[in-house]
């Protein structure tokens, strides 16, 4: 799917004229959104090449992600397919998809429930976990890269901004009626 972004953000100025036919266009806040999402677009960009440049999707690292141990932790892993889909927010189908091809690949392994056959768990194999023990380092510097311009302080402010906007974005947060 291409993916439209603006060149060039409009100015402040032109937001607040525009703002005078369209009463409902509050400047600061679509100025706010439309760098958010620049933001947020550039990172996909980034991360995309990044995750191509490896020959993975970032739903397959997602899931390796999600199934790789991280030792000495008390670190929850997801054991299931149904589990993997609640965490990474997708439908079952999709994971299904996801764990078909990192299966093809020999990245991981699904293994029946020995208790309870219906059910069927997932690990990832000694091929996967060192695919992922090889790219880590590199990605871990590339989001060390993209964050290196704000200090501990800033992150963590950001990290609270975010965390509000995504709660107001959340299904079952109540919205203003529109005044149209």
């Amino acid at each position: 799917m291409q993916r439209l972004v603006l060149k060039d953000l409009p100015r402040y100025k032109c937001l607040v004229a525009a703002s005078k036919q369209f009463p409902d266009l509050d400047p600061s806040a679509c100025e706010a959104f439309m760098h958010l999402t620049r933001a947020g677009d550039e990172v996909w960009r980034v991360m995309s090449g990044h995750f191509s440049s490896h020959d993975i999707t970032q739903g397959r690292f997602l899931v390796m992600m999600l199934l790789l141990e991280t030792k000495g932790t008390d670190c929850l892993r997801p054991s299931s397919p149904a589990e993997l889909a609640d965490l990474a927010s997708v439908s079952r189908a999709t994971i299904t998809g996801l764990l078909d091809t990192l299966e093809r690949d020999g990245f991981v392994r699904r293994v029946p429930d020995p208790e309870d056959r219906r059910h069927m768990g997932v690990h990832l194999t000694a091929a996967g976990e060192a695919f992922m023990h090889a790219l880590l380092p590199e990605h871990f510097q590339l989001i060390n890269d993209l964050m290196g311009n704000l200090n501990v302080k800033e992150r963590k402010t950001l990290v609270r901004l975010l965390n509000k906007i995504v709660e107001r974005a959340s299904p079952g947060v109540p919205r203003p009626a529109s005044r149209g």
